[in-house]
């Protein structure tokens, strides 16, 4: 009987030992599925295997940096010349100084070991150097299709980041505010898109760096073969004067890169005054921080959708 006893026990022991190691190889595998450590980015510039939630991460793109922001996601480093009004708290000495947008800092770069470098078009020479140094991916955004480009971008950090909810509410909200300008963009009235620069004036239209004011929020252009440009195509205070717009939306280069013209001062001058524009007080000064600096970021893109709504309504 004892030695039956002793043999029932020892049965009895190995079964939950053996029970025991399961659930715990499960529990293991099933974890490992769940935690994804790294993930392919695709972008304009090649593929990327970025880890998830990286902790030292550098931004070469102000549109980035307010997506970013926006979505309560932290960076160590940025080039600090130039930073927009708005996001004028990564001026503060915690954030580490990365360069320019077009000459990377690679020995402070070097020194950071950054775990994520983030660029667009102003950095994009650079990419090679860059993704030698860490993983690099570029979020620029396609004028051709704004909305569905910039939904892209935020959506490809909120995975990064593990944000997609709070970037998934941001972009329904913003998709929204489109649709709804849309319907208040007048429909028997055009707009011209103007750049002044060192009392010079440059014109955009659809498809260009600022022609989400005519592809999807409605306005619709004065002129429709407008050579596209980043710079835009220079033109006359005549041809302004010809074209004769409704609305002449304008972008004030000078305020944000320094410059004795101001916009206002450029535009003083008989041939605008005489157009519909200013006539009808429709002449819209677009705030640069918005439009030329950080052009494609969650903030920026909501203000830009409210000035155009505010010139309109």
């Amino acid at each position: 009987m004892l030695i039956c006893t002793v043999f029932i026990v020892a049965c009895g022991s190995n079964k939950d030992s053996s029970g025991d190691k399961s659930n715990n190889s499960s529990d293991q595998e099933q974890q490992g599925t769940e935690v994804e450590t790294e993930i392919e980015v695709e972008h304009d510039l090649g593929v990327t295997k970025v880890p998830v939630n990286p902790e030292k991460v550098v931004v070469f793109d102000f549109g980035t940096l307010d997506t970013l922001d926006a979505l309560g996601v932290d960076i160590i480093a940025l080039p600090k010349q130039n930073i927009p009004s708005y996001l004028a708290k990564f001026e503060d000495e915690t954030y580490q100084n990365a360069g320019t947008l077009f000459e990377p800092d690679f020995e402070a770069l070097s020194a950071i070991d950054p775990d994520l470098i983030i660029i667009s078009g102003r950095t994009s020479e650079a990419y090679d150097e860059l993704a030698n140094l860490a993983p690099t991916i570029y979020l620029g955004i396609d004028t051709g299709d704004y909305i569905t480009s910039f939904e892209s971008n935020v959506m490809t950090l909120a995975e990064i980041f593990d944000k997609e909810a709070e970037a998934e509410s941001a972009v329904a909200q913003i998709k929204a505010d489109v649709e709804a300008l849309k319907e208040l963009a007048p429909t028997d009235q055009t707009g011209l898109v103007v750049l002044t620069n060192d009392g010079s004036l440059s014109a955009y239209g659809p498809g260009s760096r600022f022609g989400i004011i005519h592809d999807d929020f409605g306005i619709i252009p004065t002129v429709e073969d407008i050579e596209e440009s980043n710079h835009g195509q220079n033109i006359s205070f005549e041809f302004v004067a010809e074209m004769n717009p409704d609305y002449l939306f304008v972008v004030d280069r000078n305020a944000v890169t320094g410059g004795d013209y101001t916009a206002s001062a450029t535009l003083d001058n008989e041939l605008i005054n005489q157009t519909n524009a200013a006539q009808e007080d429709q002449i819209v000064d677009l705030t640069p921080d918005y439009w030329y600096l950080s052009s494609g970021g969650i903030e920026s893109v909501t203000q830009m959708i409210a000035e155009i709504r505010a010139a309109v309504e």
